[in-house]
């Protein structure tokens, strides 16, 4: 009986190449970059001059000559 021919070599398996920084590091830059473009659009250009105080509410007035039992009537 014959030998068997040893079997062809179709490839080397090799350890893969490790990934590039972008791939390891793009989801961290993508929420860098979306926490600071949701700061630009929602608080920086929204207009509001938050260093100014807003008009005041008006006090109700209670007159002097008014007593707590003509106040319930």
């Amino acid at each position: 009986m014959a030998k068997k021919p040893p079997p062809a070599v179709i490839g080397v398996l090799t350890e893969p190449a490790p990934p590039t920084w972008w791939k390891a590091h793009r989801h961290q830059v993508a929420l860098i970059a979306g926490i600071l473009l949701g700061w630009q659009l929602c608080g920086v250009s929204s207009g509001a001059d938050h260093g100014q105080p807003g008009p005041a509410r008006p006090t109700p007035s209670v007159s002097s000559t008014t007593t707590t039992k003509e106040s319930l009537r």
